[in-house]
């Protein structure tokens, strides 16, 4: 069995003088252990001689003192802020431009001592124990033969949320080699099957790949840290949220007087508060990036939506801060929260909740805006949909005790009740029988517990 050797980007300047060559894989695997002799226990694992170890590169990485742990910093809150995995309060949401989308900072936290994975093998096995591997057709022998990517993949991810590869606590390691690269690895899958459909000197347009979850539940992070793979490794990638295509301030305001009393109307969220011609003039432009022959210019804006105008009510942002992206195009990453929702019958949603009946109706023009457009599906699982009222809790908590403007424990509640009802609509029909118009063979469905962990 050959294994192939990754060489990487430029290193990151905490480690710039460690990795200051170019077979990256050796260089990593000398990092993770201090054993030339190691003995496989796994049938598929590959054997000594396939992983050459110098180890005087683990020696140089234990005495350098800019790898070592830091204190643990005192001002985390015990609450969480929805990225416990990130030494709880470690990574935080800001609104750079005031765009209303939100971007991941995150501080540098290292944990008092590494994580508990000391050589090749334990990490090879230790990603062969994920929830997801069998799922998604990942045997042991595909797995030995691509360990090297999965290392580059932690490489990166560790980069990106500023973590140091060799401190990772296992609530870390398990995030990245048990979530977020094998999710990496199916969407890499969906793209090769959606190009492969056709001719050489065709144009291919952009995979769309959704995110179905509820919110609170990670998917942002998620597609965060799928959509800087995906430009690692070489890959034009665009990310659109549904929040994307809110009603502007004065069509929202146009929806409430029209339901008067209805509180699921009230504000921004459920269908009906969405533009759906913006959506489909966006869906489809983004698709057609790739069509030199029909856009004399491969470059467009993807709108975004301000949360914080009107005291929180939002507005749709400025066009003059919407991001610019350019083709051609791999994949776009389109996340939401009632993605892939199917329209019930009236007595059903009724029965719910009353004021359901007139969101359910519009429902009914949200296949053409949205779901058509999506080819691959990814649908995030929760047992109860309470859990969201938690993690919207734990997120404002964490803005307060930060210094930063967050909801009271009142308005989270008042926040959260507008969306339950849709939920415990429609979640049971979206987990039995998939989002509307989608192919099995392109949905990956994954259950996560209270701590947002697949499982």
């Amino acid at each position: 069995m050959t294994m192939a050797t990754l060489n990487i980007l430029s290193p990151s300047p905490m480690t710039n003088s460690l990795f200051n060559i170019t077979n990256y894989s050796r260089t990593y695997h000398n990092l993770y252990y201090n054993n030339i002799n190691i003995k496989s226990k796994h049938p598929f694992y590959p054997n000594d001689t396939q992983f050459t170890v110098i180890s005087s590169l683990f020696s140089q990485a234990k005495s350098n003192p800019s790898l070592k742990s830091s204190p643990m910093p005192t001002h985390f809150s015990k609450s969480g802020s929805g990225c416990s995995w990130l030494q709880e309060n470690s990574m935080h949401e800001i609104d750079a431009a005031g765009t209303g989308r939100k971007q991941r900072q995150s501080c540098s936290a290292f944990p008092t001592k590494p994580a508990e994975i000391s050589s090749v093998q334990d990490l090879f096995e230790f990603i062969c124990s994920g929830p997801l591997i069998e799922k998604l057709g990942l045997t042991p022998e595909k797995i030995a033969e691509s360990v090297d990517k999965w290392i580059a993949y932690n490489s990166y991810l560790s980069r990106l949320f500023q973590l140091n590869e060799l401190y990772l606590t296992i609530p870390q390691k398990a995030r990245f080699f048990h979530y977020y690269i094998p999710v990496f690895l199916w969407c890499e899958d969906q793209i090769s099957q959606h190009r492969s459909k056709f001719k050489d000197g065709e144009d291919i347009p952009p995979l769309v790949v959704c995110f179905s979850a509820p919110q609170g539940c990670g998917k942002t992070t998620l597609v965060f840290a799928l959509d800087y793979l995906f430009q690692k490794t070489g890959r034009k990638s665009a990310t659109l949220s549904i929040d994307d295509f809110y009603l502007t301030a004065e069509g929202q305001a146009k929806l409430r007087e029209e339901h008067p009393g209805n509180a699921l109307l009230e504000f921004r969220g459920n269908a009906g508060s969405h533009d759906l011609q913006l959506s489909i003039e966006t869906l489809t432009a983004v698709s057609k990036l790739n069509k030199q022959g029909e856009m004399s210019c491969i470059k467009m804006k993807l709108p975004r939506y301000d949360k914080s105008a009107y005291n929180g009510r939002g507005d749709r942002a400025d066009p003059s801060t919407w991001p610019e992206v350019e083709g051609p195009l791999t994949v776009i990453l389109f996340e939401g929260w009632m993605l892939g929702f199917k329209p019930l019958p009236p007595e059903v949603v009724k029965a719910v909740d009353p004021q359901l009946e007139v969101v359910n109706k519009n429902l009914e023009a949200y296949y053409d805006a949205w779901d058509k457009f999506i080819k691959a599906w990814i649908v995030i699982k929760i047992k109860d949909p309470s859990c969201v009222y938690e993690w919207r809790l734990q997120a404002e908590i964490a803005m307060r005790e930060a210094g930063n403007p967050g909801m009271s424990d009142e308005e989270v509640k008042d926040f959260v009740l507008r969306y339950l009802p849709a939920y415990n609509a429609y979640l049971p029909t979206l987990y039995s029988e998939g989002p509307n118009g989608s192919d099995p063979e392109h949905l990956l469905l994954i259950e996560i517990d209270e701590g947002r962990n697949p499982f």
